[in-house]
């Protein structure tokens, strides 16, 4: 499935029940960084090297999800192509940041 299809998917579930009003790029980034947040919380007080039960991996998943989803509501709100995006960005980084030697 392409982003395109995605992001025309959760529209229309937002539309459909009068969320639009509510999804200004202010309000999504909060969105993002509370769902983030949510994210974080899973791996809470675990050690680096410890595994998640299946049950957490599930919710990490759903985490993640709707963190994406707020992304691909700002992404719809700025008329970006994450892809174009996400090469320019790698671009810029390949001048920024050091190579580690292998």
């Amino acid at each position: 499935m392409e982003y395109t299809e995605i992001i025309e998917m959760i529209t229309q579930f937002r539309d459909s029940r009068g969320w639009a009003k509510y999804h200004n790029l202010k309000d999504l980034a909060i969105s993002v960084s509370l769902e983030a947040s949510e994210v974080l919380e899973i791996f809470q007080w675990k050690d680096s090297k410890e595994e998640l039960s299946e049950e957490e991996e599930a919710k990490l998943k759903e985490e993640i999800a709707d963190t994406l989803i707020y992304l691909l509501y700002m992404v719809d709100k700025l008329k970006m192509n994450p892809y174009e995006e996400i090469q320019k960005k790698i671009e810029i980084n390949k001048n920024r940041h050091w190579k580690e030697d292998s």
